[in-house]
C-alpha cells in the first residue's frame, strides 16, 4: 500500500503488484502462490481524492497499448518506483493526447 503520492502525470513508473495464483493441478492441489509482477510505463493520469485517489499507467508492448487503473490506497501495490519523466513538457494533469502518439 502506498502512502506518498511522489509522482506526476509525465513520469515514468515501476508498479510492483502483488498476483495470487492458484495451483488447480493434480499435484498442486489448489496451493496459493503470490508473486510480485512489475508494470512499467507512464503515468497518465491521477484521479479521486483522499483513499479514494487512483491512478493510470500507460505501456506499449509489441505495438499494442496497455493501459491499468490502480488504485492508490490497495494493498496489492507493493510499491512504485519513479524512473524518470517524458522527454516534452508536460502542461497538463490528465495526458490523453499521449494516446494518439506512437511510442
Amino acid at each position: 500500500m502506498i502512502t506518498v503520492l511522489d509522482f506526476v502525470p509525465g513520469d515514468i513508473v515501476r508498479v510492483h503488484q502483488k498476483i495470487k495464483e492458484i495451483d488447480n493441478t493434480p499435484k498442486g492441489g489448489g496451493k496459493e502462490k503470490t508473486r510480485v509482477q512489475v508494470f512499467e510505463g507512464v503515468v497518465l493520469k491521477i484521479k479521486g481524492r483522499g483513499d479514494n485517489k487512483m491512478f493510470t499507467v500507460r505501456k506499449v508492448v509489441g505495438g499494442v497499448a496497455v493501459e491499468r487503473i490502480f488504485p492508490l490506497m490497495s494493498p496489492n501495490v507493493e510499491k512504485v518506483v519513479k524512473k524518470g519523466k517524458i522527454k516534452e513538457k508536460i502542461r497538463r494533469s490528465k495526458l490523453y493526447h499521449l494516446r494518439n502518439k506512437i511510442r
